[in-house]
């Protein structure tokens, strides 16, 4: 069986009332019975939840057969408090609730802020800050997702912490868990920094990726690949992602800068 289920899945998008959130919930209506959870009301959102607190949370996970973790307070600044109070809470709730309901697989937003502190290297340094000269982007070393883990503050080592607690969920319990280290996902859908033309994740390429990872095989238990478009100068690799689920992205960053 290629897919979770042969009917219409039911899929639940936690912190449903984000950027992300919106762009799945409309971008994944076609193929899933998609439902949304967020801390706040808005477009989409049939379940107000505190995931960081846990309370009824396994009730709104009953017969969903993927989850699709964004719950999270989103600012990479975030302080030690809020990962703390809010960001790991929310994640080990999910985790908790989905195995209680017999969720079949957790789609979990991770960041490419886990491994942030390679940006702080050549070349990486200069490809971020859009300096270019001497560089070739076919020679551009690509950080896999089995590279060391630095994260670049604690928005991050909460990421990280999301990485690890799923894995465990994976082999202990049997919870499909895929964890995406995303890239930039703006309002826009285009880049606004010098980093984006690097980083960006357009919409199309997310809502592919998510899908992907939503239809892969059941045998698939565990997994880590990068969210981000293909980029000219991208720096994560996406070969993982196409080789584990077949995400082949389709857009690339630098359409913008030549102005089309």
């Amino acid at each position: 069986m290629t897919a979770l289920c042969r009917e219409r899945p039911h899929v639940l998008v936690t912190g449903a009332a984000g950027t992300i959130g919106r762009i799945l919930l409309d971008g994944l209506a076609d193929e899933y019975a998609v439902h949304g959870l967020d801390v706040r009301r808005g477009p989409g959102v049939e379940h107000v939840v505190d995931t960081s607190k846990g309370r009824r949370l396994e009730r709104r996970f009953e017969g969903m057969q993927a989850i699709v973790d964004l719950a999270a307070e989103p600012s990479v600044t975030a302080s030690w408090k809020t990962v703390r109070e809010n960001n790991i809470p929310a994640t080990a709730n999910a985790l908790e609730a989905a195995r209680a309901a017999g969720v079949q697989r957790v789609v979990f937003a991770s960041s490419n802020h886990v491994v942030g502190m390679y940006e702080r290297d050549e070349p990486y340094a200069s490809i971020v800050a859009g300096r270019y000269d001497g560089l070739d982007p076919d020679d551009i070393p690509q950080l896999t997702a089995d590279v060391p883990i630095r994260p670049d503050g604690p928005y991050g080592i909460g990421k990280a912490f999301g990485e690890a607690a799923a894995r465990y969920y994976a082999e202990e319990f049997g919870l499909s868990a895929i964890c995406l280290r995303i890239g930039t996902v703006t309002t826009a859908n285009r880049p606004e920094s010098p980093r984006q033309f690097a980083t960006l994740l357009t919409h199309r390429d997310l809502v592919q990726l998510v899908r992907r990872c939503l239809a892969a095989q059941e045998s698939l238990r565990f997994g880590v690949f990068y969210g981000v478009s293909a980029n000219t100068w991208r720096f994560w690799d996406v070969e993982e992602a196409r080789a584990a689920v077949g995400y082949a992205p389709e857009d690339d960053a630098e359409r913008w800068r030549q102005g089309r």
